[in-house]
């Protein structure tokens, strides 16, 4: 029996059939070539947006979410069964010929050359419908004219009730056939779509050289710019256990394939190193695909959420068709981009521990980032700090975490070991300062010096002591 070599999407409306090339397609070069060019492609890389799309998806509950996403890292087959909406649908969304987010724009001058434009509606179309309207709205999207202030005006008159009264949401259309769960591309590359774990893990024990695909945002540069072939591609988007919350008296898990903003929203206030760090990790389309698991995976020594979780003490659940395990995340990374996966082994889940060290009232936890850009740019450095108090203000536990500084994100053993037992005072800080110039011996890049980073390492430290009174605290659930 022949593999099916199409599936069926819908685009601003109308069921769609669509036959993929290659596994390199992207969708962003699909709309161009259907004439959808209002899709611009600027860098490739996910940093621009002026590529962004929106995906509607359905919430647990019935609602609505719209999701803005990067089309040039988004490969073709990957929108099966999704309703996607590009700049030239959104005004079906209105009562008028154009959307209020358009006329905004044009009310307000927010566009200049223009060749941005589209990828703003599209971010702000996603803020509108979902009822998100801040500058957040449109931190993904970049503008080369700086048009920023009428940009941020048209976003700030979008929130008057006569305007968020406006729109209209036209019911989704229901696709015609049911898509298959596997498609061989017109040159017999193979892409999976399993719908559960169990045939998840049979797909990898068959295909043991295939190419995960989680949210794409790390390998959709490699379909972006076409620099490798993916003879056989298995995505995760479709595995439900991937995607579950549990939580009891001691721990948190969280479904390795839960996406970023997920998490952002649905577990705020829960970690207060991760609140921080989600917030400046990329832009919002990126986070609206990029998936907790896949950062892990990709064992970038750069790799923002890593030093969160060293620094909360977190394990990993990993699962293949021979059982699972439960690994800590300290000895998950084994060299660079190198990780303690076995061939058919996949993380499903993370697992957070909740409760405060023997003998701790307090813990002061934080994440610094530094980077060339305050948003959407990769990390120089980032620190993330976990420190748990006893009634006397006696450190009970330590675990200081870095990125940027070494092949793999690493903890400060040699200082968490000085900190045990000693006050949190500011002796005790220069001092462990100290002991932290020797921890790590950086590498100099065009993201900075060694001598650069070998600074931050220890005055990130010293800045997490000077807030320390004004961190938020968590204490035990």
């Amino acid at each position: 029996m022949n593999t099916p070599t199409s599936f069926t999407c819908i685009i601003n409306g109308q069921p769609t059939v669509i036959t993929p090339e290659n596994n390199s397609s992207t969708v962003l070069e699909y709309l161009r070539a259907c004439d959808l060019v209002g899709t611009k492609e600027g860098c490739g890389d996910g940093d621009c947006g002026a590529c962004t799309i929106v995906i509607r998806q359905q919430n647990p509950d019935g609602t609505q979410r719209y999701n803005a996403v990067n089309s040039c890292l988004l490969p073709l087959a990957a929108i099966a069964e999704h309703d996607v909406i590009t700049v030239e649908g959104v005004a079906a969304f209105s009562q008028h010929d154009l959307h209020p987010v358009q006329r905004v724009m044009v009310t307000q001058g927010g566009s200049q050359c223009g060749y941005c434009t589209p990828g703003f509606i599209m971010s702000m179309f996603a803020g509108y419908q979902n009822k998100e309207l801040s500058d957040d709205t449109v931190e993904g999207n970049l503008c080369r004219c700086t048009g920023y202030a009428p940009i941020r005006r048209a976003i700030n008159e979008l929130k008057q009730p006569s305007l968020q009264n406006e729109a209209v949401t036209p019911a989704a259309t229901t696709l015609p056939t049911q898509n298959p769960t596997t498609l061989t591309t017109q040159n017999k590359q193979q892409y999976h779509r399993p719908e559960s774990l169990n045939s998840l893990l049979t797909l990898l024990t068959n295909h043991p050289d295939a190419t995960l695909l989680a949210g794409g945002t790390d390998l959709g540069l490699e379909f972006s710019h076409k620099s490798r072939e993916f003879p056989v591609v298995v995505s995760v988007g479709s595995v439900p256990e991937l995607k579950v919350v549990r939580e009891d008296e001691d721990v948190l898990e969280i479904g390795a394939g839960l996406s970023l903003s997920f998490i952002e929203k649905q577990l705020a206030g829960r970690f207060a190193a991760l609140d921080e760090m989600l917030h400046w990790f990329a832009a919002r389309q990126i986070r609206n695909r990029a998936t907790l698991g896949g950062n892990i995976a990709t064992a970038s020594p750069i790799g923002d959420m890593a030093p969160v979780l060293l620094a909360l003490g977190a394990s990993l659940r990993l699962v293949s068709a021979a059982g699972e395990r439960v690994l800590a995340l300290d000895a998950f990374f084994t060299g660079y981009r190198q990780t303690a996966l076995q061939p058919g082994e996949v993380i499903q889940s993370v697992i957070i521990p909740k409760t405060l060290a023997k003998g701790a009232v307090t813990r002061l936890s934080q994440s610094y980032k530094v980077a060339k850009r305050g948003t959407d740019d990769i990390s120089t450095v980032a620190a993330v700090y976990c420190v748990d108090l006893s009634a006397s203000n006696t450190v009970v536990n330590a675990r200081l975490a870095y990125g940027g500084v070494a092949a793999v994100p690493a903890r400060a053993v040699k200082t968490e070991a000085f900190l045990m037992g000693k006050p949190w005072q500011a002796s005790t800080i220069t001092q462990g300062a100290a002991v932290l110039a020797t921890e790590f011996k950086p590498l100099d890049d065009f993201r900075a010096s060694a001598n650069y980073r070998q600074l931050l390492i220890q005055t990130l430290f010293k800045k997490f002591y000077a807030q320390y009174p004004a961190t938020q605290q968590e204490v035990t659930a």
